[in-house]
């Protein structure tokens, strides 16, 4: 019976206990953990990017180099009304060059396109769009049948990167022009290729009615014609001296 009561008299202080006691804060879970941060990235080189380490490969020799047609494009495009660029390029290249990847300033490049050799991709085959193109109103290839690009000052701009500084003849017209261009490296031979190679790439810019072809340019603050500014993209590779022959061991 004592112990009963006792009970009774313990539960009943409890209860006032929690009666004046202030509430309680609710209890808010802990906080997440904090992601680990990632490990540093290794640099790497953008897909497509020229190789910094291959634009100074010590054992590219100076000297002559002519151009590899397998292994070069010449693509132009231009704004078509404002709704696409249209693209086209031009077959025939011809170019030497004379360089020494050590002193890049002192390069000379001269190139020769054939204007005849232009190309599209135009679809119909009862209309010879390439023919037009070669037309007076345009190249006026049978008269000016070759378009001519010679260097007059190149720029070392560090890691490979050139500013090329030359003439350009189009249409029996000489202008000068700018070409941002990328020395992607090379080697002086290879098992299955025996002879120097070197690469480049390059962009330029030029107003095709500096050069006397206006037909189709729009009237001022319109897009309904053909655009006067033209964008050139060169991707070229040059075969060089031949490789050294490794020496026997005695």
């Amino acid at each position: 019976m004592k112990r009963f009561v006792l009970l009774l008299v313990l539960t009943a202080l409890a209860a006032c206990t929690q009666k004046d006691a202030p509430p309680q804060a609710a209890i808010e879970p802990a906080p997440a953990a904090a992601p680990a941060a990632p490990a540093a990235e290794t640099a790497a080189e953008p897909a497509g990017e020229p190789s910094i380490a291959a634009a100074h490969s010590p054992n590219v020799p100076a000297g002559d180099y002519k151009v590899d047609k397998a292994h070069t494009s010449l693509i132009f495009r231009v704004s078509h009304m404002g709704f696409s660029h249209f693209t086209a390029r031009f077959r025939g290249v011809d170019a030497q060059l004379h360089f020494d990847p050590r002193n890049v300033t002192a390069t000379q490049l001269t190139a020769t396109v054939d204007a005849r050799s232009i190309e599209t991709d135009y679809p119909d085959p009862k209309y010879d769009f390439n023919a037009e193109l070669q037309g007076e109103q345009w190249l006026n290839a049978a008269k000016f049948p070759e378009i001519t690009f010679r260097t007059t000052q190149v720029e070392d701009l560090g890691n490979g990167a050139l500013r090329v500084h030359g003439e350009l003849t189009l249409r029996g017209v000489t202008k000068p022009i700018l070409l941002e261009a990328t020395y992607n490296g090379g080697y002086a031979g290879h098992p299955m290729d025996p002879q120097a190679r070197v690469g480049f790439s390059a962009h330029a810019v030029l107003r095709r009615s500096e050069f006397g072809i206006s037909g189709g340019i729009p009237l001022a603050g319109t897009n309904m014609g053909v655009g006067d500014q033209v964008a050139v993209t060169i991707e070229s590779e040059f075969n060089g001296p031949p490789a050294p022959k490794a020496q026997s061991k005695s």
